[in-house]
């Protein structure tokens, strides 16, 4: 099917949020509820005795830091990370954004930033929430259990991955069960959390355009057709459908699902990413 238009889809909804949004590097969210931001990032790799690395996966809410995850896997790479996420997303629900840096899995050099693993959050109907690169202060509270973790979890390592992961389970039940927090009012962040109501749905739901959008499925190989004419767009968005909308004789805005991720210049055929740019990585 590689390009060929569609029809637009039903009017005035767009998934996720009723505005366009950006990837990251304005003003970070609110974290003013349960499951408004989630926050993941990776605690630095460290050997284990079997001299094994442990690459530690650690997933927060961030209105009330309960710690969701905290999963030692063996790299970065999605096929690891993906089903961390799955699993919470089935037992907790979906949040309205995930924050991140801007490292693998959650980010690439592709149009938008974004990777395979974000694509998926969009298409569930979440935002992802890019950090401006070099503030981890934009995650100062995921950064703050980053030290006891480290403090109290892995020094020493255990012997295994195993072992490693046994006493990281039994750090996180207590973190959230057990400690007061001073910035909960001396609570626990458990007695502070419920999950979202929003489910993990069993099918992942079509992204829907407003009606007066132009609609285009980007081929396997990246791109789309635009007036007998092929654009480049982005790899990572292979297979999944796109959304234009003009503002101008000729330029045109592009959407995956919220996330306007740059103009299309109907004259050059070339996309503008926010930073300017015209020429990116594919992926």
């Amino acid at each position: 099917h590689g390009g060929a238009p569609l029809r637009p889809a039903r009017l005035g909804h767009r998934p996720a949020t009723g505005a366009p949004a950006k990837t990251g590097g304005a003003t970070p969210a609110a974290m003013d509820a349960p499951n408004a931001v989630r926050t993941a990032d990776y605690k630095g790799q460290f050997k284990l005795g079997s001299g094994d690395y442990c690459y530690p996966l650690t997933i927060a809410d961030g209105y009330s830091r309960m710690l969701l995850a905290c999963q030692g896997l063996q790299s970065t790479q999605l096929v690891e990370a993906r089903p961390v996420f799955e699993r919470l997303f089935r037992t907790y629900g979906l949040p309205a954004r995930l924050r991140s840096d801007n490292g693998v899995p959650f980010a690439s050099q592709a149009l938008g930033r974004l990777s395979t693993l974000s694509v998926w959050w969009i298409r569930l109907g979440i935002l992802p929430d890019l950090m401006t690169p070099a503030s981890p202060q934009q995650n100062a509270r995921h950064e703050r259990m980053h030290r006891t973790l480290k403090r109290e979890c892995t020094r020493p390592p255990q012997p295994t991955a195993r072992a490693q992961q046994r006493r990281f389970d039994t750090w996180r039940e207590e973190y959230n069960t057990v400690r007061p927090h001073e910035s909960l009012a001396d609570a626990t962040p458990a007695a502070c959390y419920a999950p979202s109501p929003r489910p993990y749905p069993r099918r992942l739901p079509p992204l829907e355009y407003p009606s007066h959008y132009e609609v285009r499925r980007v081929s396997r190989n990246g791109g789309i057709r635009w007036h007998k004419h092929w654009v480049n767009v982005s790899q990572t968005l292979g297979e999944e459908v796109v959304g234009l909308t003009e503002i101008d004789d000729g330029e045109w805005d592009l959407y995956f699902g919220p996330l306007r991720l740059g103009r299309l210049h109907q004259r050059t055929l070339q996309i503008e990413d926010a930073l300017g740019r015209t020429h990116r990585r594919p992926y």
